[in-house]
């Protein structure tokens, strides 16, 4: 429907929607207010919808935006701008491709950096902030519910991992930055991903060191005084040692102001914006002890004899390994961004640009679109482009995985960050900059890394009560020890709720999943599989059926003619000349098979008009005054003519795994081409590993039956749908997920682009440099079906490794805040040392992050035959 639509319809313009499964969203919050859905129009180009008469416009604005799509009702005559995804300026839409993408599109340009900092943001990136000061899963909490809080925020979420928060919607990143700053954090628009990354890497290099200072200033007075406690002397106060231990506090103090401030101008901070956090614990827990030790020290007649023991060195203690845990923290976490470092790494600093008929060594940055740039042997590619002279082989293996370098000639596509292995090339810059296939893929897993998938609710859940909580249970605890508790009662009740306050470790439970993430997100990348959002790499380990294309994905995606059958012998060259004729004018795979053929038995095309493709049928054209047809048995049967003739040669096609394609002038059948697309040799292996990790095959395809039956024999395929058109390939899989199974779809990202959305979760077919397919949740690199075992395999072992942290950070608090309490003591008589509870907390961190870490070593069951992969690319 056109958007200049009558004045009797109504129009909404909306924000943030960017693809089909945006506009299958809108359509649902519409369903209660229509009786057929596809009244509603929703225009994903120019980003409106056009409503029916009788829909009430302002109810319809309201549930639109209750779904996460900002409306407003257009005026009559209002202009639309289109949207990003219809310039080409967003590579994160998961747009479906509809059949006129040609597969070899340009990759669409990513949303400058620079235009984060507009005054409004509705892309489906959103804002990107920088955040310092957060430090556990109670700061994340109160850093996404400031977001949330703000007007025109649609969806925010923070990653502890990495320290950074973004946001959707329609809103300015001033107020943003403000909510969080109200929140007693800080925060800046990161402008330059690139830049940001290196500024945090510094920053962190600098705290690590920083840290270990403290560490060593905090450790070298706790060890001290807890050695001369333990063998020289004691820690109680009497009239011959007061003075030294209130010199002792007063150094203690100053040691905690040295290397613990941060920890108590956070604490600080958050109560004074009425919040708590890990940091509120560790100031509580310290001051406790610090506090009651200076009141033993400077007035101990004023306690009981029994209760004048000092805890100067708990409070050193405790910082000094709180620091340490946090240095060791923070070393580990920068492991888990070695996938995006090493892609980083990729980027060429400089490119040797041909202009004026010199060639002199540019800045990348200078690099344009159309120049020609030189690139000789062992050098890697700055940018894409298209080869213009010259012949070599370039190594791949970066961005595919694929091991063996694939020959590229004049007219080839090369990516930037491969390598040049042989001759001297020179091509033609096409994509620069932040177009380039490279830039975007460090895009998709950085945004990945940052996604937060459903696993981690239950944490948050938690993470929102867990401070209050914990402060709630010291004080219980002290309670109970001062109305139960032996003498002496106010040591024992101090020292249980300094143990609580300091044992707890919300900062375990803010790690545990986003840790994991990043490192599966670049683990799954080095395994050529984009995963573009946390979602998917969680449902990706429960998939139990697979539902593949055939073309270009079972098979290579060349087809070539196999067989010639035609009614009156003789006729094979016309035939072939009238198939040509029709297909010169087609973009189908198979057009390309006879067109092929024919140009081999140097045949003229036969002149055609009015040409007319129909979609899952085949072709059609005017011949000499006839209607002259190509196309499958069902329809030339629809169209009243008979093919029984040619059963027999129909069926030896099929029996080959080729498809026929009937030809017929005016009203008779004159034969039938046999059409085979060779199944790739690594397609079978692929899916007798989904079969042995328990996951059921099955193959949708336009082809006739015994086609289909023939290639999943060959393959090793356990079910077949055959016959399909694409626009109801999206029906089989809604009819095996409401069977109950959990569906992958697998396709090439093009006609396939409803059923990818439909799946829950889609894998799109691809190749490094054809990285604008996002009609899926996942894209693979590669050619090849092992992507999808491999991002399977991945997904299970990220999901097992996040069920170990959460399970570790929740037993640990769960066991750890009861003896620290003092639940023990009724039964051994063991009362848990602040000092103790100090490094316990420290360690649990560290444990989370360094079990995530294990993920960078996973290997997946994938073995590469070499080759295999030499002959595939000779």
């Amino acid at each position: 429907m056109d958007s200049t639509a009558a004045n009797t319809e109504n129009r909404l313009s909306i924000a943030g929607a960017t693809c089909q499964g945006c506009a299958r969203k809108i359509r649902v919050a519409l369903a209660p207010l229509v009786d057929d859905s596809a009244a509603v129009d929703v225009n994903i180009e120019q980003k409106t919808v056009t409503l029916p008469p009788s829909i009430d416009p302002a109810d319809a604005a309201r549930r639109i935006t209750e779904a996460g799509f900002p409306a407003q009702i257009l005026d009559a005559g209002s202009t639309v701008v289109k949207s990003c995804c219809a310039s080409n300026t967003t590579p994160s839409c998961r747009s479906e491709k509809s059949d006129a993408d040609e597969p070899g599109a340009p990759v669409p340009k990513p949303a400058s950096a620079a235009s984060n900092s507009n005054a409004n943001n509705d892309s489906n990136d959103g804002i990107q902030l920088a955040v310092t000061g957060a430090t556990c899963a109670s700061c994340v909490s109160t850093i996404e519910k400031a977001l949330k809080s703000v007007s025109g925020v649609t969806h925010a979420h923070m990653n502890l991992a990495d320290n950074t928060a973004t946001a959707s919607g329609q809103v300015a990143p001033q107020a943003l930055i403000n909510a969080i700053e109200s929140a007693g954090y800080g925060a800046s628009v990161i402008e330059d991903p690139d830049a940001a990354d290196e500024n945090r890497q510094q920053q962190d290099r600098e705290r690590y060191r920083t840290l270990l200072v403290k560490m060593a200033v905090s450790l070298s007075l706790g060890v001290g005084l807890m050695v001369w406690g333990m063998g020289f002397g004691s820690m109680t106060v009497d009239a011959g040692n007061q003075t030294t231990w209130i010199n002792l506090g007063i150094l203690t103090l100053g040691v905690m102001i040295a290397a613990g401030s941060h920890f108590f101008t956070s604490a600080w901070k958050a109560f004074v914006h009425h919040n708590a956090n890990m940091d509120t614990l560790v100031a509580l827990g310290t001051g406790t002890a610090w506090i009651y030790s200076m009141v033993v020290a400077v007035f101990p007649e004023a306690l009981p004899e029994m209760a004048r023991h000092v805890y100067f060195e708990a409070s050193a203690m405790i910082i000094g390994l709180i620091n340490l845990g946090q240095a060791l923290e923070l070393r580990a976490k920068g492991k888990t961004s070695e996938a995006v470092r090493r892609l980083l790494d990729l980027r060429a600093k400089t490119a040797r640009v041909i202009r004026d008929g010199q060639e002199q060594d540019l800045p990348i940055e200078q690099v344009r679109k159309g120049d020609q740039i030189r690139v000789r042997p062992g050098e890697q590619l700055p940018v894409d482009g298209v080869v213009r002279e010259g012949n070599t082989r370039i190594d791949e293996s970066m961005l595919t995985g694929e091991p063996m370098p694939v020959s590229k000639a004049e007219g080839d596509e090369v990516s930037a960050g491969t390598l040049n292995t042989r001759g001297s090339i020179v091509y033609e810059a096409t994509r620069v900059g932040s177009d380039t296939a490279l830039a975007q893929i460090i895009r998709l897993v950085k945004k990945a890394q940052g996604s937060k998938p459903s696993i981690g609710r239950l944490a948050d859940k938690i993470s929102s009560v867990f401070v209050p909580s914990v402060m709630l249970i010291a004080i219980a605890a002290a309670l109970a020890w001062y109305n139960l508790g032996p003498d002496p009662v106010i040591a024992h009740m101090m020292v249980a709720a300094t143990t609580v306050l300091i044992i707890a470790c919300p900062c375990a439970l803010g790690l545990a999943t986003p840790m994991s993430v990043m490192v599966g997100v670049g683990k799954a990348a080095e395994y050529g599989a984009l995963i573009r959002q946390g979602e998917a790499l969680q449902t990706a380990g429960k998939i139990n059926l697979v539902i593949l294309d055939k073309t270009g994905t079972i098979t290579a995606g060349k087809p070539a003619v196999t067989q010639v059958h035609v009614v009156v012998e003789g006729d094979e060259s016309h035939l072939l000349a009238l198939a040509a004729g029709l297909e010169q004018h087609s973009e189908h795979p198979l057009a390309y098979a006879i067109m092929e053929k024919a140009q081999q038995n140097k045949l003229q095309p036969a002149d055609i008009t009015g040409f007319d493709s129909l979609n899952g049928k085949g072709v059609a054209g005017e011949h000499n005054g006839d209607t002259l047809r190509l196309g499958n048995r069902r329809w030339l049967e629809d169209e009243g003519l008979d093919v029984t003739p040619l059963d027999q040669a129909a069926r030896s096609i099929t029996d080959n795994a080729g498809t026929p394609l009937f030809v017929a002038l005016g009203t008779r059948v004159l034969g039938v081409i046999g059409v085979a697309d060779a199944i790739k040799s690594d397609s079978r292996a692929a899916i007798e590993r989904l079969h042995q990790a328990g996951i059921k095959v099955m193959m949708v395809t336009g082809d006739v039956d015994a086609t289909a039956k023939a290639i999943c024999a060959s393959a090793g395929i356990d079910d077949y749908r055959a016959e399909v058109l694409p626009e109801d390939k999206a029906d089989v899989v809604n009819d095996m997920r409401k069977k109950g199974y959990t569906v992958a779809m697998v396709g090439d990202g093009i006609n396939d682009a409803p059923a990818l959305a439909a799946a829950d979760v889609g894998f799109a077919i691809g190749t490094g440099t054809d990285v604008a397919i996002e009609s899926a949740a996942i894209t693979l690199m590669r050619g090849s079906l092992h992507g999808v075992p491999d991002a399977i395999e991945i997904s299970r072992a990220t999901v097992k490794n996040i069920h170990q942290n959460l399970f570790g950070a929740f037993i640990y608090n769960s066991l750890g805040i009861p003896i620290a309490a003092g639940l023990l003591y009724p039964v051994w008589g063991i009362l848990l040392s602040p000092i103790i509870a100090g490094a316990a907390m420290s360690m649990s961190s560290v444990t989370v992050v360094t079990n995530a870490n294990r993920l960078r070593m996973f290997k997946t069951s994938h073995k590469i035959n070499n080759s295999a992969n030499q002959e595939q690319n000779q």
